[in-house]
């Protein structure tokens, strides 16, 4: 049974209007449709049919199939005025979902597990609030349900087929349920929020042969090992202190037998940063000490490295903007958290290179009903009266963008 949103607890939502409170009820079983139909990047098709057949009941103007399974609905105001972007990601994760729940997965090995359904359901309900009232804003609102935000990423795809052209767009916000910030509180600020994320490949090909004659043999297991150690002293000797940074070796395959020594060995990872000036460093650093241990042991290697994502970097009046509704709406013990930065990645980082945007944090942990595990474990979940505040923090931001 869906429970009504609550009127009054310890956290306190007075400041979210009726009508959207009233909403409260369809975007739990919106929410809770998508999260038992989760699918993975560019591969949204019940998602995307979910999407199109919402936006035909409320009569909203829209786009389907941009990037495979994108869709843009735009909202025009009778009163011509700027134009503003909302984006929400739909995709889910290869995660067999562990939670006992009634809307659990119906899609084995697939989860929802980092809160796009709620993301999905957001911007659902604030373009069927919009619609209904949208002489009350001028310009336009483009809102944006992009797939693939996982992996391999459909922001740029979306942005290259044009959903920020025709009108062209002013500004972007997104937000993205937090469940490392308790319910109801926002997490904003301008500049870095999330990290650039780039990832490497990495194949050793040294000389097998016999654990007990290692004088016959280029070791690839040792070679890995100088490798990984050396790859930790690029952030600790050749990155100022005060720039933050990471470098990690998430795989690494070697061997087949105890007393066999490897010819080959193989490692993958990832590498992150906040500072834009990095951009091309870390590939070349990790190239020489891959080279330089690889020639002093007699070894050869492959390097596959590519750049992901971005960071994230907020621009200062739409970050100002997005405080300032937080600091009307949102009436927790933990407010606003300014101090929310995460090496974690988001391709909503091409959206913000293109047009000043914001992209914010709504806290949606609440550890009381054991909603509180982390994103991509396989028991995340969050407390679902965050919805309609997150519905209001879009709405509000339309109101002042547009007004």
């Amino acid at each position: 049974m869906i429970s009504t949103f609550p009127q009054a607890n310890s956290l306190n939502f007075s400041q979210i209007r009726l009508e959207i409170r009233n909403l409260h009820p369809q975007l739990v079983e919106w929410r809770r449709y998508l999260h038992q139909r989760p699918e993975l990047g560019f591969q949204e098709e019940i998602t995307a049919n979910f999407i199109t057949q919402k936006l035909t009941e409320m009569g909203i103007p829209h786009e389907t199939g941009i990037a495979k399974t994108g869709i843009v609905a735009t909202i025009d105001s009778p009163h011509p005025g700027p134009v503003l972007a909302i984006r929400a990601d739909m995709d889910a994760l290869p995660i067999h979902e562990e939670n006992e729940v009634p809307y659990r997965s119906l899609h084995e090995g697939t989860m929802h597990a980092c809160g796009h359904d709620g993301h999905t359901t957001i911007a659902l309900g604030t373009a069927s609030y919009l619609w209904q009232h949208r002489q009350d804003f001028k310009g336009t609102v483009k809102i944006i349900f992009q797939p693939a935000e996982e992996s391999p990423g459909g922001a740029k795809p979306m942005i290259e087929a044009g959903v920020l052209n025709n009108p062209d767009v002013d500004g972007i916000i997104g937000l993205h349920l937090w469940n490392n910030l308790p319910l109801g509180t926002v997490g904003v600020r301008s500049g870095p929020l999330m990290a650039a994320v780039e990832c490497f490949r990495l194949n050793i090909f040294g000389k097998g042969g016999h654990g007990a004659m290692p004088h016959q043999t280029i070791d690839s297991v040792v070679v890995s090992a100088q490798i990984v150690n050396a790859l930790q002293s690029i952030v600790s000797r050749n990155v100022n202190p005060i720039d933050s940074a990471v470098v990690t070796v998430g795989e690494l395959h070697a061997g087949t037998a105890l007393n066999v020594i490897a010819d080959t060995a193989s490692m993958s990872g990832t590498v992150r940063y906040f500072n834009p000036e990095f951009e091309g460093y870390f590939g070349q650093r990790i190239e020489d000490i891959v080279q330089g241990i690889c020639q002093g042991y007699g070894a050869d290697y492959e390097l596959d490295y590519w750049r992901l994502y971005p960071p994230v970097i907020n621009h200062e009046n739409m970050a100002a903007l997005v405080k300032s509704v937080a600091l009307e709406v949102v009436e927790t013990p933990a407010g606003i958290a300014p101090t929310c930065q995460t090496m974690g990645g988001e391709d909503m980082s091409f959206f913000l290179e293109e047009v000043p945007g914001c992209y914010f944090f709504l806290g949606s942990a609440n550890a009381e009903k054991g909603l509180a595990y982390p994103h991509h474990h396989p028991r995340f979940d969050f407390d679902e009266t965050v919805l309609p505040l997150g519905v209001e923090m879009f709405i509000r931001c339309v109101e002042k963008f547009c007004n």
